[in-house]
């Protein structure tokens, strides 16, 4: 569901964090077939899926997902791009840059959908049970269950991935798992509980669990391997797709193993219908745009803008072999930013912050550079209604209220903060006065030569790095303007694997980032990229450590209504944009993609995913057609 949108956001190729989907789970058999446990007089729930609210959308004997063809045709090649390189096919490590794709191999017992929020379905789990506060769970596998080798998948795999992870994963996610799961025990080949601690809100727990990939003990036991090491064997996964040809640097390609064992169930009707995903890698990105035009590739999601306004005027569009459609997009905005690495000094005071958000002059970006076709992202959960706006309510502030001191004091009597507006032109003089006011009232004060320094003499310097040359026309200018106000900005463009590295080793003063933090975020996953806990963990980026925010995570974790989560979500995103962690960027809620007409897709797109190497697929007819006239 999410590897339509690695390159959705306007030049944002920068190396991510890797995100686990936290996915949730199936329940069988009754508490007859388990031992009594001590919880014994609460209600077990036995279920093919779990939704962390509500209802689930599919019955157990749901025949296919609304918004597949369940008679999709199997086979031919969807081919996409990828920028830098890659020297690893581990994409669970820090260590090397690894591969687009590359967790492809990988299920787990639990997967979502694309037309609903929160719910999970079994996959290699075939049912779940668990009591009505969610203290424990067990999950039932399939036997029919195999990895790509034909290998059964057993509950011995499962609890082996799980203790992987524990022992191997990145810092954050593993301490959060840890705090998650007080014991496990093995029932049998095909039955595993996980019992949960108590402490805070279980909630979310089976999701957690049920989301982790689930890998072959046998595997590693015979190879050695390490979850966290750079390699360029993958390890041994259960997937529809296998490995077929690694060329580092250059190119891989994926495909479709004939003895999948899950190919019939309804979960996967209709779906992974190409018999090879290809991804061409270019170090330039206009070198990429070329090769698309001359059919090196068959399908692009465009992320320039100048591209998608001035383009795609070459002779495949006029003759019709490239098609150009723009599709409703209705995930969450990723919250693509100018982020602040606030464990430098030089960031501390928010007015500095402010000062330098104040210089971005989006209007002006948009009108010149972007074609107009973007908005301003203002909220961290932009363009839904868990954004935050005007002054809080009752409902936010019997949050807020305790967190008086530890959170700032603009949130209690100014309305939700916006990104600054300016002019047309690219220097806004009247944000240059309120920038330099700021900057004056935080000791940084302009010297004969022009440059601000403090009272020990140093002078305010600001470096953005980055690795796409995409990037150049839109921070040049804003150098310029931050120039303007006295600050010693400049910006370093290095190669893709150089900024992996200085990112993962917090060697960076501003960096364009994204949160995706969804329409049902946890207590787990915001505490990993926002909580005091993992300041140095891999998923927070901006080193943000604040009390008032890890209050609020844990108001989000412990909600146990859609209600009560919607309400602790807007004080976080209040409290968040009040602290000025970020510089946000633009949005733009289509997918604005290209590709060789010989792919088809459902008449009904869900509201989440374009799918494009999920459930659509290859017409031969129209594939044929294309390579009699040249176009391939």
């Amino acid at each position: 569901m999410m590897l339509d949108r690695l390159l959705k956001v306007e030049c944002n190729h920068s190396s991510k964090r890797m995100v686990f989907c936290f996915s949730i789970l199936v329940f069988i058999l009754g508490l007859m077939a388990a031992p009594a446990w001590p919880d014994g007089h609460q209600k077990i729930i036995k279920s093919h899926g779990i939704s962390k609210f509500g209802n689930l959308k599919y019955p157990a004997s749901f025949p296919h997902l609304d918004y597949v063809n369940p008679d999709a045709p199997k086979g031919g090649e969807i081919a996409i791009w990828g920028f830098g390189t890659f020297d690893s096919m581990n994409p669970y490590s820090r260590k090397g840059r690894a591969g687009a794709l590359s967790s492809i191999f990988f299920e787990s017992l639990l997967t979502g959908t694309a037309d609903e929020v929160s719910s999970n379905y079994g996959l290699i789990a075939e049912s779940l049970e668990y009591p009505e506060d969610r203290s424990w769970v067990i999950f039932n596998l399939r036997p029919q269950a195999r990895f790509s080798d034909g290998t059964p998948i057993t509950t011995e795999d499962v609890l082996f991935s799980y203790e992987l992870f524990l022992n191997e994963g990145l810092t954050s996610f593993r301490a959060e798992l840890g705090k998650a799961v007080a014991e496990t025990e093995i029932l049998g080949p095909h039955r595993i509980k996980f019992v949960f601690d108590t402490t805070e809100s279980t909630l979310t727990y089976p999701a957690m669990v049920g989301g982790i990939p689930i890998f072959s003990k046998a595997w590693f036991d015979k190879t050695g391997a390490k979850l966290d090491e750079s390699r360029m064997e993958p390890a041994l996964g259960s997937s529809p797709y296998i490995v077929d040809e690694i060329e580092p640097g250059r190119r891989l390609i994926y495909r479709n193993n004939p003895n999948y064992w899950g190919r019939d169930l309804p979960i996967n009707r209709g779906q992974n219908n190409f018999e090879t995903i290809r991804v061409e890698y270019f170090a330039d990105t206009s070198a990429a745009f070329e090769a698309f035009k001359g059919g090196a590739y068959t399908f692009r999601n465009e992320n320039f803008s100048k591209n998608w306004a001035t383009g795609y005027e070459f002779p495949a569009v006029d003759k019709g072999w490239v098609v150009k459609r723009e599709f409703h997009d209705g995930t969450p905005v990723s919250g693509q930013s100018f982020i602040f690495n606030l464990r430098r000094e030089k960031f501390q005071d928010p007015r500095v912050r402010e000062a330098i958000g104040l210089m971005f002059n989006f209007e002006w970006s948009n009108e010149t550079l972007f074609f107009g076709i973007y908005n301003r992202i203002n909220s961290f959960w932009e363009n839904s209604d868990l954004a935050a706006s005007g002054l809080p309510g009752e409902d936010e502030l019997a949050l807020l209220e305790p967190l008086r001191g530890m959170v700032p004091d603009s949130v209690f009597t100014e309305p939700a903060v916006m990104a600054p507006t300016s002019n047309s032109r690219q220097l806004d003089r009247n944000n240059l006065r309120k920038a330099s006011n700021l900057l004056d009232e935080a000791g940084w004060r302009v010297g004969d030569d022009g440059l601000r320094r403090n009272s020990d003499g140093n002078v305010l310097k600001v470096e953005f790095l980055g690795s796409s040359p995409s990037f150049d026309r839109i921070i040049n200018p804003y150098v310029e303007n931050l120039r303007a106000a006295g600050i010693d900005a400049n910006y370093t463009r290095i190669d893709p694997s150089q900024f992996t590295n200085r990112e993962r080793e917090r060697d960076f003063d501003i960096i364009t980032s994204s949160f995706g933090f969804g329409l049902e975020p946890s207590g787990p996953g915001l505490r990993q990229s926002l909580g005091s806990e993992h300041v140095d963990g891999a998923f927070n980026d901006t080193g943000l450590a604040s009390e008032g925010v890890d209050r609020l995570i844990d108001h989000i974790q412990e909600a146990t209504t859609i209600d009560e989560l919607h309400v602790a979500v807007r004080a976080l995103d209040r409290v968040l944009r009040a602290e000025r962690i970020w510089v946000p960027q633009w949005f733009k809620s289509l997918h604005t993609v290209a590709y060789y007409d010989q792919f088809e897709h459902p008449e009904n797109l869900p509201p989440y995913s374009l799918g494009q190497l999920g459930f659509w697929w290859f017409n031969s007819e129209k594939a044929a057609r294309l390579s009699e006239e040249g176009a391939l």
